[in-house]
This record gives structure tokens, C-alpha cells and sequence, in this order.
């Protein structure tokens, strides 16, 4: 007979609490406490239950053999990329991503790749949110057609799990997991009782049947996944799609990764079939700038291990009200105030007779502090209506005494401007024994401070 208990769990964290409390004492926050009804069911001997009196034996680290794991490949080379190179059998991985941004349309195109790959195997799409007629209308229109793709419109965990079960299908998809529901939950589906049960029933059918599992995650206002932080704890892998909406561009990001590298990132475009790879994402960036425009500098960033050259773009116009606006877009509107008050100071240049806009090209969210010199030439080069050479490429971080310092994976950084056809490089001062190889062909400027880069490209 099923037996009710109730707990309060925290919306936050996670933690659980038998009584309320105003604050919790794990992540400190005030008011998150909620009621939850929890139905434990009787015990008994099911599929998923241990054995009376079995145990398990323990093996020494040096005779596991791990020669005949193989990765699972999607097709798409830049998901694989950001997995570590493919899926992982009975791995756990977590997609999240803002509504509209493209998660299921990303994993319906890696489905049909190891569909294609793999045509005597099936794969199982679980959806919670739309009918499988909906499925069809998006397959048709990504050119999906394999017989192999097994549709379940289905919310009901232990439905899904005896799906698993009894089909033993290569891949799963899980969309998503905050609309799967289980019985013996009292709560609503995306409580947090719900979706943190949801995913340690299937982190334990993955681990059991070695089939791994992919779960797509609503995120919340803030950006992060809804539900309990412990829900990234539990899963092997978490990746991210971002990107404006409105923008073709999607990055998707590697946070957590227990078979391959983090912060490793992967370029799409959004176009009418679906999501496609982005393989020179340099090239694709920088296709359409003009040459001999004012307020345009080009630089690099550096995603996971790889170099991507973007364009900033700065505006200043001259300001008729008292206070001048500051507008920044893919760059930290702090960062751009700093900037600011440093080339006013050090460069001995009046901004606050301007409105100052800064922009980076193709809705790419600039985090690295390399692009500090670049974003400031920029300004500058607005504000004194003077063009930067289009063959030149700027790297370095600015300091508050508007000193150039050095920035990580300059050789890549430089390696990849090289290639894509600059000629021109500015960079931070290399102490003696730089490693860094200077090509004939290529003209180097290496500079102190940011009154020496002003000269030296204006």
C-alpha cells in the first residue's frame, strides 16, 4: 500500500527539510521552502530493485578495460566536437537553451545522423510537449524520413522507462524533463520533487541498460536550468545553446563534461532546414564588413580551445543632452564604461561630448578580456572619424593605467589571423625569449600602451 510523506524541499538547491523554515540553510536563500507530498510505494522485487543478497565485486583501476567503449557519432561534426567526440553509451546529458533557440531541432538532425549511421538499430524521441504529428511536421521540414526513429508522446516516467526497457534502442531523447511526471510524486510536473526523481529514475535505467539518455532543460529568466542545481550534479554532461533567437547564429557551449574537455563550443546557423555547422566561423563573421570604415577593429576570441576572429564595431556621435549614452551589445556594458574612462584618462581623449555604441558582429557575446585594445581602438577610431587598416588584427587586454598586457593562446590567436589574410599585427610587448614565430610577410607592432596603439594604427 502506498504510504504519503511530506517534505519541503528547496527550490534552489534542493535540500529537503522536514519541517518549513524561512531561510535554508544550504544555499541561504529566503522563502524557498515548499511543500511536497511524496508517495513511496511499497517494496518490491521490480526491474529496477537490487536483488536480496546480491553484491557487487569490486575490480582493480588497472584491468578495466575501456578499448571497447565507442563513442556513439551524431553526424553533426561540431555536437560531437563539444561531447568529447560522440555520445557515450549510458552516459546522462543535459541540453538547455531559451525557448525557441533550436534545442529540438538540434537533436531531432543528431537522431537521424546515428539513424543513418547505425540503420539496424532504433532510437527512441520521447516528447512531453508536442504530439507526434507536430514531430512529423518538423521532420519533413529537416528532410527526416528514417523508419528506424521511434516517436512516444508520453509524460508518465515508468511508461517511458518500460519503453526503454522493452525496445533497447541505441539513443533516447527525453523532451523535456520537466514535463516528465511520476506517480509517485505528489507535486505538479517541473516541481522540484518531480524533475530531480525524474532524473535519478533515468540516470539509473542509462547506467543499467548502458543507453544513453539526452534530456532537454528549460531554463528559467535567469538563464539557468529550472529545477534543482543538484539536476547538473547528476547528469554526465551539460551543454548550453545560446545565441539571440532573432539571430541565425547559435553557440553551443560545453559546462560540465565527464568524457571530454569543457568549454569546448560548437558554430550553427539557423536556416530553413535546421541547424547547420559552421565550420570557418572566422570567415563566416567577417564575410560581409567594409573596408576603410571608421569605428571597426577586428580581434579574437578564444572558445574552448578554439580561435574565432570577430568584428567589433564602435559609434560615438555627438551627444545634445546632458549625460552621454553608453550602449553595448555582446560586450559587458560595465566593461565598455571602463574602456571609456581609461582612453579619457590615459589616451587624453574627451568622450563625454559623444554617445558611445559598441557592437560585436553576428550576436557573439565577447568574454574574453583579449578584445579590451581592439574594443578601445575602436571607440577611439569612431570618435576621431578615422578608419583602421582592414588587414589589421588587434589582441590585448587593457589595464587601468592604459598599460597592453598579454593575453592566453596568442600563438592561436595569431596562427588564425595569419590564415584568414591579415598583414598587420598589433600586439601586447612579448618579453625576450617569446616563443612566438614572426613570419617575413607579416608585419608585427608591438606596442606598451594603448597611447602606442593609437599611434600606430591611426
Amino acid at each position: 500500500m502506498a504510504k504519503q510523506t511530506t517534505k519541503f524541499i528547496c527550490n534552489g538547491c534542493g535540500a529537503e527539510y522536514v519541517r518549513w523554515q524561512g531561510k535554508c540553510d544550504q544555499c541561504g536563500q529566503w522563502e524557498t521552502l515548499v511543500e511536497t507530498i511524496v508517495t513511496k510505494q511499497d517494496k518490491g522485487l521490480t526491474s529496477r530493485t537490487r536483488v536480496a543478497g546480491t553484491t557487487s565485486v569490486p575490480q582493480s583501476l588497472a584491468s578495466i578495460n575501456t578499448e571497447k567503449v565507442a563513442r556513439i557519432k551524431t553526424g553533426i561534426g561540431e555536437l560531437d566536437s563539444v561531447l568529447g567526440g560522440g555520445i557515450v553509451p549510458g552516459s546522462l546529458v543535459l541540453l538547455g537553451g531559451d525557448p525557441g533557440i533550436g534545442k529540438s531541432t538540434l537533436l531531432l538532425q543528431a537522431v537521424a545522423g546515428i539513424a543513418k549511421a547505425n540503420p539496424e538499430k532504433e532510437l527512441l524521441y520521447v516528447s512531453g510537449e508536442e504530439s507526434a504529428q507536430q514531430i512529423k511536421l518538423r521532420a519533413d521540414r529537416l528532410a527526416i524520413g528514417s523508419k528506424t526513429i521511434h516517436i512516444l508522446p508520453e509524460q508518465d516516467l515508468d511508461t517511458i522507462i518500460a519503453t526503454i526497457e522493452q525496445q533497447k534502442p541505441l539513443v533516447v531523447i527525453v523532451d523535456s524533463v520537466q514535463t516528465t511526471v511520476s506517480a509517485e510524486i505528489a507535486s505538479g510536473a517541473g516541481s522540484i520533487a518531480q524533475v530531480k526523481h525524474v532524473t535519478e529514475s533515468l540516470m539509473q535505467i542509462a547506467k543499467s541498460t548502458h543507453t544513453p539518455i539526452i534530456l532537454i532543460g528549460h531554463v528559467t529568466k535567469d538563464g539557468g536550468i529550472a529545477g534543482p542545481k543538484t539536476l547538473e550534479h547528476l547528469v554526465d554532461a551539460v551543454l548550453y545553446l545560446e545565441g539571440d533567437r532573432y539571430q541565425s547564429f547559435r553557440v553551443l557551449r560545453g559546462i560540465k563534461n565527464r568524457f571530454g574537455k569543457t568549454s569546448e563550443v560548437g558554430i550553427f546557423e539557423m536556416i530553413g532546414e535546421g541547424m547547420s555547422e559552421v565550420k570557418n566561423p572566422s570567415q563566416v563573421f567577417l564575410e560581409e564588413r567594409l573596408a576603410n570604415t571608421s569605428g571597426a577593429a577586428i580581434t579574437s576570441i578564444i572558445e574552448g580551445n578554439r580561435p574565432f576572429l570577430v568584428e567589433i564595431q564602435a559609434l560615438a556621435s555627438r551627444s545634445y543632452f546632458g549625460y552621454p549614452k553608453r550602449t553595448a551589445s555582446g560586450i559587458d556594458l560595465n566593461r565598455l564604461n571602463l574602456l571609456i574612462a581609461v582612453i579619457e584618462k590615459r589616451a587624453a581623449l574627451d568622450l563625454g561630448q559623444f554617445d558611445v555604441y559598441l557592437n560585436v558582429v553576428g550576436g557573439i557575446k565577447i568574454r574574453d578580456q583579449g578584445t579590451d585594445l581592439a574594443a578601445a581602438l575602436a571607440i577611439i577610431s569612431a570618435s576621431k572619424n578615422k578608419p583602421i587598416s582592414a588587414t589589421t588584427a588587434i589582441f590585448g587586454e587593457l589595464g587601468l593605467s592604459g598599460e597592453v598586457r598579454s593575453v592566453p593562446h596568442l600563438e592561436v590567436r595569431i596562427a588564425e589571423a595569419i590564415k584568414l589574410g591579415f598583414t598587420t599585427l598589433i600586439l601586447p610587448r612579448q618579453k625576450q625569449g617569446s616563443t612566438i614565430k614572426k613570419d617575413t610577410n607579416i608585419k608585427v607592432i608591438e606596442v606598451r600602451s594603448l597611447k602606442e596603439a593609437m599611434d600606430a594604427v591611426l
